[in-house]
């Protein structure tokens, strides 16, 4: 039986809206994706508690809650200068869920020889802060100058036991840099981190760290240690009477960095999202407070600068590293 023409296509009206209806309304059991993060994000710190990169990684969990809906668990895993927990975040699956501290050190562990640590395995995300080297004793040591502890290094080639945050790490190269520059040879003690390398120092177990003025500057106040010199070009705030290795005559500086970054292959919108929200955070009362009551120096840098940083800091290691003899 034929409809009429005005049946026809009344009834095909009625259809199209029909099927317009059933595809706006969502399948039994069907859900929209939840805006990332949906729950707690794991932020992997490549040192041992206490120290530098812990306290900046700390302080920027705590202000990101004000800004991400989720918040950053610390989770430390220090070891190997921090190739073992930079490396478990460039392994992690990239879906914004385990994330990572990226040190100074992602640019020296390439140029010391073979390694399971792959840099490229790790996308910038934003540069939190930066901190100089510095050489600290205990506070009864025989050495109250920069000078009087490096003549006696001189005098006694390889006896000053000089305590670093790992083999390769940037400490380690920081001493080792002072070795060539000013014609001295130390005893290089490895630790898992700078605040293990201090409990030594205090125990009278080594004679001198070097690491950065914030790591040191609690024990400083308490009358515990004295740092001698600073590896930058200019004294460091809360360090004013120390002076730099450059006002010694000695030409160099070096310096640690810490910041964000995710696996490789971390969607885009995720990245733009953790971004955003470290952009707001490094500014944050809550960080800038903790950094600044512990000396360490606040220096943002978004994905890009930070991105062109580390390739820059990767040429100045790899020559250092070849002028210093590290290399395996």
């Amino acid at each position: 039986m034929r409809l009429p023409r005005k049946h026809l296509q009344t009834s095909l009206l009625l259809a199209a809206q029909l099927a317009a209806f059933l595809a706006a309304v969502p399948v039994m059991g069907q859900t929209t994706a939840a805006p990332y993060p949906t729950h707690a994000v794991e932020l992997v710190v490549p040192s041992s508690a206490g120290g530098g990169t812990d306290t900046v990684a700390r302080a920027f969990s705590e202000a990101m809650r004000k800004y991400l809906s989720q918040p950053l668990t610390v989770v430390n895993k220090p070891g190997a200068s921090g190739a073992i927990g930079m490396t478990e975040v460039g392994r992690a699956r990239p879906d914004g869920y385990k994330l990572g501290i990226i040190i100074a050190e992602a640019v020296i562990f390439p140029h010391l020889g073979p390694t399971t640590f792959d840099a490229a395995q790790l996308v910038p995300i934003a540069r939190l802060n930066a901190d100089p080297s510095a050489i600290t004793v205990k506070a009864d040591s025989r050495w109250n100058t920069i000078e009087a502890f490096l003549a006696f290094a001189r005098a006694h080639p390889g006896e000053v036991q000089v305590g670093n945050s790992g083999p390769g790490s940037i400490w380690h190269l920081a001493a080792t840099a002072l070795e060539d520059r000013a014609h001295v040879r130390f005893n290089h003690v490895p630790f898992t981190g700078a605040a293990p390398a201090l409990v030594a120092l205090m125990g009278g177990h080594i004679d001198a760290v070097a690491v950065s003025p914030a790591e040191v500057s609690a024990y400083v106040a308490a009358g515990k240690v004295k740092t001698l010199a600073v590896m930058a070009d200019q004294r460091v705030s809360g360090f004013e009477n120390v002076p730099t290795l450059r006002e010694r005559g000695i030409a160099l500086s070096i310096a640690t960095w810490r910041g964000l970054a995710a696996p490789k292959g971390t969607p885009p919108e995720v990245l733009e999202i953790l971004a955003a929200a470290s952009r707001k955070a490094v500014a944050d009362p809550v960080f800038v407070a903790t950094l600044r009551r512990q000396n360490l120096g606040i220096a943002y840098a978004d994905a890009a600068t930070f991105k062109a940083m580390i390739e820059a800091d990767n040429a100045v290691m790899k020559a250092l590293v070849a002028r210093t003899n590290l290399k395996n």
